[in-house]
């Protein structure tokens, strides 16, 4: 927790019954002392990787009246093309570009949840622009699929439970997320990045495991140790960068860590950074109730003091885990909690579909605020240190 960089493991070693043990050995500290690692050897090949990164940037560089065509706001599904500058943060802008996609689904049935809403088809950009993108890109996110189930195995045994122990929490049909994003460096913001240079602010992921492929040579992607301090996480060629979510952390009664992370946009005259983060979905009518109550007595306990010992180690105690993305207590369920942040993230999208959701959510937020001004509290934990929303960004 005090790390001073990323580790990296590599995934093939978990398929070859002589190194899976030492693979697991050193998952198991990336779980607990980091939060964050690369992973490389996936089973995907660079010539693939390419192929995908080629196919995002190409995406910013279609006309403009063509991304508007499937903008984020046109649909109630948060799935689609969003402006730079259109998602907020810890209650700051986020100067970035990007499409949002996911494994394609069917609309939910009249008179379903609105959180169903989030599972919808794509809009997709129009194949006469861009031939290739569906094909790649539907292709790509099949095969993250599949990774993530298998590493989420590998998780579970590294803490020493059964390799099937989080299947409960995925649908047969599981629903994924991906996301397309361009972070234009600060002279092209405006005024020389007068609002600030934040690509994404300070965040933890919410689901169980998230899979990001760098798409540039830049730097901006930085992980907070337990000091406070920030530690860059910069592309190496042929990885991805796993986070841990927050419900991994619950699940696992806080021995698997999910780690404050943000982005900072590029300096002046470094041109764009372009990523492509792939977040593992979990069953959307998960209730935080089980989350919280059924890892209780499933992690051996040598594996938590293991953990708590971390914690002691810098002079802090193991809490209870904390959802950021619970405050307030409005959501009940993953998918509930989802879709508010979505409507938090994207207020234009929460404006057009959800007004009432919008309005319920800015109460929320005026109420935390005045909380936080008005002083006390109780003490800190790792969990909220710093402060920060829960969002899927990279």
């Amino acid at each position: 927790m005090s790390f001073t960089s990323i580790p990296i493991l590599d995934f093939s070693q978990a398929n070859d019954p002589a190194t899976k043990p030492q693979f697991l050995a050193e998952l198991r500290h990336a779980l607990m002392e980091v939060g964050f690692l690369y992973l490389k050897n996936v089973g995907i090949s660079n010539e693939d990787f390419q192929r995908v990164i080629d196919e995002g940037k190409a995406f910013f560089d279609i006309p403009e009246e063509e991304k508007l065509k499937i903008e984020m706001k046109n649909a109630p599904s948060f799935l689609g093309y969003s402006r730079l500058s259109a998602e907020v943060t810890a209650g700051a802008v986020d100067h970035r570009e990007q499409i949002d996609l996911s494994t394609e689904h069917p609309l939910p049935p009249p008179g379903s949840p609105l959180h169903h809403n989030l599972v919808a088809p794509n809009q997709w950009p129009s194949p006469s622009i861009l031939p290739n993108f569906r094909d790649v890109f539907t292709s790509y996110m099949k095969r993250m699929g599949a990774i993530s189930l298998q590493f989420t195995s590998l998780i579970a045994e590294a803490i020493e439970l059964p390799a099937d122990a989080f299947d409960k929490y995925f649908d047969e049909d599981q629903q994924h997320k991906l996301k397309i994003v361009k972070y234009p460096d600060v002279s092209e913001l405006g005024a020389g990045g007068k609002d600030g240079n934040q690509g994404v602010g300070p965040h933890k992921d919410s689901m169980l495991t998230s899979y990001l492929l760098q798409a540039s040579h830049h730097r901006g992607l930085q992980v907070q140790n337990i000091h406070g301090t920030w530690v860059d996480c910069p592309p190496i060629e042929g990885t991805l960068v796993v986070a841990i979510g927050q419900a991994l952390e619950a699940l696992t009664q806080g021995v698997c860590a999910s780690t404050t992370h943000r982005v900072l946009s590029p300096e002046a005259g470094q041109g764009a950074r372009f990523s492509i983060p792939f977040f593992q979905g979990v069953k959307r009518d998960t209730e935080f109730e089980e989350l919280e109550r059924v890892g209780v007595g499933r992690v051996p306990e040598h594996v938590r003091q293991q953990r708590r010992e971390i914690f002691e180690r810098y002079g802090h105690r193991m809490d209870e885990c904390e959802f950021t993305f619970r405050q307030g207590g409005a959501s009940k369920t993953l998918g509930e909690a989802t879709f508010r942040n979505r409507v938090k993230s994207h207020p234009d999208v929460g404006e057009r579909w959800y007004p009432e959701v919008l309005a319920s959510v800015r109460e929320e937020q005026a109420r935390a605020l005045e909380r936080k001004n008005g002083g006390g509290g109780a003490g800190i934990t790792v969990a909220s240190i710093p402060a920060a929303q829960t969002v899927e960004a990279h």
